[in-house]
């Protein structure tokens, strides 16, 4: 295998709310891209809970972006617990886990490259939706 240098593999986790346009997503990914300097092109996937693997909005930003949409279930994302900048009661009462973007993306990023995760955009909340990106190396 060869070195591909110190890119980090960057991914988003997403959570929103049933019904969430797929445009509100598509704004916040793209708010908190610039906001962090990061390009589109740089990130390699994206991520949520299985709750949401039947979310139009998810599927279509995936499709649109030409990225794989991975899903992990609650008992795979409270481990990430620690990690989290945010618990939110709200999202532990609907999915069993205090942060489905934070935790989704920590776990995504650490599944593709075996190596710990941390995150680079801690949760961002808009409207119907949030957003966390994770980095790992």
């Amino acid at each position: 295998m060869t070195d591909t240098g110190t890119a980090p593999t960057l991914v988003v986790g997403l959570g929103c709310q049933r019904g969430c346009p797929v445009s509100i997503l598509r704004a916040l990914l793209d708010q908190a891209l610039q906001a962090h300097q990061i390009g589109l092109h740089q990130i390699k996937a994206l991520a949520s809970i299985d709750l949401k693997r039947d979310e139009p909005a998810l599927v279509e930003l995936a499709e649109q972006l030409s990225l794989p949409l991975t899903y992990f279930s609650s008992a795979q994302l409270t481990g990430y617990e620690p990690q989290l900048s945010h618990h939110s009661q709200i999202a532990f009462e609907r999915t069993g886990c205090y942060g489905v973007a934070e935790s989704a993306a920590l776990a995504l990023a650490e599944q593709l490259t075996q190596t710990p995760a941390k995150l680079l955009i801690t949760r961002q909340k808009y409207a119907q939706a949030t957003l966390a990106l994770a980095s790992s190396t």
